[in-house]
């Protein structure tokens, strides 16, 4: 083909996307995305720093921004694995020069951290301004975001306390961090040369069409007798990160197949126990309001591990409410402090919501959780 029809179809693909940007194919199905609300979602940032929004933030601020809306999930220091991996450790001054990280080939060391594997300072950056905090994404400043990164890489000895970290030297940071040799850009998933790729892809595979091997069975599993034969994996938890092994004391679950309940002990006559006095609900709070609860719960982000009737990483809110009925006081503690084991191994951060609103949720807890 010469070189004028390429030009040519290239002119009337462009036209036809202009004319798909501005009268959409599907006529009663959304409309097209305007400048304004692609931009507002053009955010990220690529390792060479371009979209990186002009900013800075000092580590002092960042310390102060991470122990009002970090620390509840990291830990003062970013060592913290009780609800995730740690962000920081395992990070010596020698990987800094070196730029790879030995702890990675360490088999003794327990685990590996984000500060450990991460090579580039981009990603880092990117992923605290778009999804963090937990509970509240992109809700921080774009110097909060600057100062978060600041406060993480002097936990781990890349930046010193009185650094003041910007989009003007971010490039220079990046000759710093520990892990900044662990990566390869030798494949394909990067666009032609810009990143030292290639244009060949690193595997070599080829899709079959006809008289293909037929898909493997498995043929064993690993039987009943043997799931608890090296002890209770839930209590060989790795000392690094909330990685939680399954409680091998109990059947295997099969899909869609119900928790095998807990055998009723057997008591005697002679061995009865008293039944304990129940136990007087509290007063709940007068003229609870449903849709103004349900509101407060979409505010303060609750909504992202419960549902009103349904478990999604925590119990619905109906559940907690049969099993706390009355309990406006405790459910309004346990709002605030947050905990874990109650209803499974996944922790619930401690919430940063004021009192009244801890008292509202709970109130609304207490009374039965009505939508």
């Amino acid at each position: 083909m010469s070189r004028f029809p390429k030009a040519f179809l290239a002119a009337a693909w462009l036209a036809a996307a202009a004319s798909a940007q501005a009268t959409p194919n599907y006529p009663g199905v959304g409309r097209a995305a305007t400048p304004k609300e692609v931009a507002a979602w053009d955010i990220d940032v690529r390792p060479d720093f371009k979209g990186l929004p002009p900013g800075s933030g000092t580590v002092t601020k960042g310390q102060d921004v991470w122990e009002t809306k970090c620390a509840q999930c990291h830990g003062f220091f970013g060592e913290s694995g009780e609800v995730f991996s740690p962000l920081v450790g395992g990070v010596t001054p020698a990987d800094i020069t070196a730029g790879r990280v030995a702890n990675l080939i360490n088999p003794g060391y327990p685990g590996r951290t984000t500060m450990m594997k991460t090579p580039t300072l981009s990603t880092l950056w990117d992923y605290i301004n778009r999804a963090m905090p937990w509970t509240a994404p992109k809700t921080l400043t774009t110097e909060e975001v600057y100062a978060v990164t600041a406060f993480l890489l002097n936990l781990s000895g890349v930046v010193p306390d009185s650094f003041t970290l910007s989009d003007q030297n971010m490039a220079d940071v990046q000759k710093r961090m520990p892990n900044r040799n662990g990566m390869t850009t030798k494949h394909d998933l990067w666009p032609g040369n810009e990143f030292g790729g290639t244009p060949k892809p690193d595997t070599r595979n080829v899709a079959c069409m006809k008289d293909c091997a037929p898909e493997p069975k498995v043929a064993s599993f690993l039987p009943d007798f043997a799931r608890n034969a090296h002890g209770n994996l839930a209590e060989q938890n790795r000392p690094v990160g909330p990685q939680r092994g399954v409680d091998t004391t109990r059947p295997e679950v099969k899909p869609g197949a119900q928790a095998p309940l807990a055998a009723a002990p057997v008591v005697t006559a002679q061995a009865s126990i008293p039944a304990k006095p129940p136990v007087a609900p509290q007063a709940v709070a007068p003229g609870v309001d449903p849709k103004a609860a349900l509101v407060l719960a979409q505010k303060n982000n609750c909504m992202a591990c419960h549902a009103v009737d349904k478990k999604i990483l925590g119990p619905s809110f109906q559940d907690i409410a049969k099993k706390h009925a009355g309990k406006t006081d405790y459910l309004a503690e346990k709002i605030k402090a947050g905990g874990a084991g109650l209803w499974g191994p996944i922790p619930m951060p401690a919430q940063s919501l004021n009192d009244t609103e801890a008292k509202a949720l709970a109130a609304w807890l207490a009374a039965g959780a009505e939508k």
